[in-house]
């Protein structure tokens, strides 16, 4: 099922599924009952560009804590719920704008029917996920071992028992660390349900290594027309999640707004600190909502020409360094006046499209 005809979900006030802009998840990492903790994470997030926000619910103060920390944020709170029903029965009941549950371990049929019956009374979302490490050991033997056939099926199962209820605000999330399994999973489910689905790598690793494992993962997953809402799952600061979810969104064409910054790998013809500017320009540019390209180049000889596409740019020489637009050179500066003199540029074009 492509995105785009996928079934419509409301989340606070977003809406996912049917064509809507895929938004960027992020999840907590501080203890939810520290509510200014909390709050202080999530404001952080949203003016990185994070669309959606999940807390985990452990406790009944965890569940509590939803309706101060919602007072004090501007994005749709999602709250985790794992093994206790009565956590997300509580979370409902304290504004949560959306639950994670997997219905196959919060107990039986009747504990299942109490969430959904809560969540119905609230129109209240839920997202059903399955992990690849809490495959059911039935299916791990139907399938000889775990695959993305036994994931799909696991899935399809939790959300059959919902839909069974009368419910059918669902969205879908189904999880490996696996790579290729998750993309294959993907694809199977895609194939047989509508609801909006929610992609990522889980337990993909630390900033470098969950960076290329999930670009990977999810940039076949999303080039296929598949996923309405995605987390880049790294161990580390939850903000690196958000850039790096919207450059993998801007890069696959599924994003606009915000700087590109492209650079050259330096070569021995290279005769200034490139890799230390490209760093700094990458940094400046955060503040600038714009959507343009910006070239870092270390030739001044041949960096304006090879980067013509880019909308601005500077490239070094020896102490002196040039800024130009879609390869023509503007002037010529000092190389520790290149930062400045991007700087106030991208000051000037934004001020011109105001």
């Amino acid at each position: 099922m492509h995105r785009t005809h996928t079934k419509q979900i409301k989340i606070g006030d977003r809406v996912i599924g049917g064509g809507n802009p895929i938004l960027i998840q992020s999840m907590t990492n501080t203890r939810t009952e520290d509510v200014n903790a909390t709050v202080a994470q999530i404001l952080a997030l949203e003016r990185a560009g994070c669309d959606i926000i999940r807390a985990t619910v452990p406790t009944l103060e965890a569940a509590k804590a939803v309706s101060e920390i919602k007072k004090n944020i501007h994005i749709p709170l999602v709250a985790d719920i794992h093994f206790d029903y009565k956590m997300a029965i509580a979370a409902i009941e304290n504004g949560a704008d959306k639950i994670r549950i997997n219905p196959g371990n919060i107990g039986g049929r009747e504990k299942v029917e109490a969430v959904v019956s809560a969540a119905r009374e609230r129109n209240i979302p839920i997202r059903v996920g399955v992990n690849s490490g809490s495959l059911e050991k039935e299916l791990v033997e139907k399938y000889h071992g775990v695959t993305a056939e036994g994931i799909v099926e696991s899935a399809l199962d939790k959300v059959h028992i919902i839909e069974e209820l009368k419910y059918d605000n669902l969205v879908i999330s189904i999880k490996s660390s696996d790579v290729l399994m998750c993309v294959k999973a993907h694809e199977l489910l895609a194939e047989k349900t509508n609801y909006p689905l929610h992609v990522g790598i889980t337990e993909s690793g630390t900033l470098m290594s969950g960076n290329i494992k999930s670009a990977a993962g999810l940039g076949i997953i999303l080039y296929q027309g598949i996923g309405d809402t995605i987390r880049v799952s790294l161990t580390g600061d939850p903000v690196e999640e958000i850039k790096s979810a919207k450059l993998l969104l801007r890069t696959l064409g599924l994003r606009k707004g915000g700087i590109e910054v492209v650079s050259c790998p330096t070569c021995g013809r290279t005769r200034i600190d490139l890799i230390g500017l490209a760093n700094q320009v990458e940094k400046m540019v955060e503040e600038f909502d714009l959507d343009i390209k910006v070239a870092v180049m270390g030739c001044a000889v041949n960096g304006p020409g090879e980067a013509k596409e880019a909308d601005l740019g500077v490239a070094g020489g020896d102490g002196e360094g040039l800024l130009f637009r879609h390869g023509e050179i503007i002037k010529k500066v000092p190389e520790d006046k290149l930062l400045e003199a991007l700087r106030e540029e991208l000051v000037n074009m934004k001020s011109q499209e105001q």
